[in-house]
């Protein structure tokens, strides 16, 4: 992949913040001065509205694209209202996987991604094992997993943990970075305690990342097509988002520190 930073964002149960995550995680890294392209391979195309793009009928996707057989994903690239962040958006009116024999065209059209000169690579991942997740971390340097912290989180977790280590084995041996992160935490709640003790141990406490508070402002931020950090840059979803990326670069810093 060049000499971009590759990081996955997955989680195989929807509703665990992965979308959001994605382009919080893309704003603070452009705002830190690298280059940024996010990969949406989630066929709910949320991660374009996040930053402003509206794609229309017209408009080149990446599931069209692979679709086609093409691995050149550059006409697909848009730029959005976030300085420094360009997108690849997904085809919302697809909504099946992609297709086994798309798997060796989606790994070499994301490797060629890392030769456009960006410095970070962010992909979104659908909520479903399959060939766009497996494709996307056969790519990846990192793995960032984000989760709600309740007693049914763990065992899912686990599941994906133990793919992203195989393929670490197996196919992509530059696959060496994998945090979880607590999404809508709330300290309060002793079941959110609990279960994030129990991954803790499970998992080490160098992968437990802090985590992302809960605040109405981070879903208020997407529906204005807009990064937490452009909207409310005051508010707990942009200090919080801004402190996984200072979290992120000192964990990984051969990595977010790549020239």
């Amino acid at each position: 992949m060049g000499n971009a930073a590759v990081i996955v964002v997955c989680n195989r149960k929807g509703g665990s913040g992965k979308t959001t995550t994605a382009v919080n995680l893309a704003a603070e890294q452009a705002a830190a001065g690298r280059r940024t392209l996010l990969v949406d391979l989630d066929t709910q195309g949320h991660a374009a509205l996040g930053l402003g793009i509206k794609p229309n009928r017209e408009t080149p996707t990446v599931h069209g694209l692979l679709a086609a057989g093409q691995a050149n994903l550059v006409p697909a690239i848009a730029t959005g209202l976030t300085h420094g962040v360009d997108c690849l958006p997904a085809d919302t009116r697809r909504q099946a996987e992609l297709p086994e024999h798309a798997a060796p065209v989606l790994r070499q059209a994301l490797a060629a991604l890392g030769e456009l000169g960006y410095d970070s690579i962010i992909i979104d991942t659908p909520p479903t094992a399959g060939v766009a997740l497996n494709g996307a971390l056969a790519t990846a340097h990192a793995a960032l997993i984000p989760l709600q912290p309740h007693h049914l989180a763990a065992e899912g977790v686990q599941q994906l943990v133990q793919l992203i280590f195989r393929i670490g084995m197996q196919e992509n041996s530059q696959l060496q970075f994998t945090a979880l992160l607590p999404v809508m935490r709330d300290p309060r709640i002793r079941l959110q305690r609990d279960t994030l003790e129990q991954m803790e141990r499970q998992f080490g406490s160098e992968r437990l990342l802090r985590g992302i508070r809960v605040d109405i402002r981070l879903a208020e931020a997407f529906a204005h097509g807009k990064p937490v950090r452009a909207y409310r840059p005051r508010s707990r979803g942009a200090m919080d988002y801004a402190l996984l990326h200072a979290q992120l670069t000192a964990l990984w810093p051969a990595l977010f520190r790549r020239p």
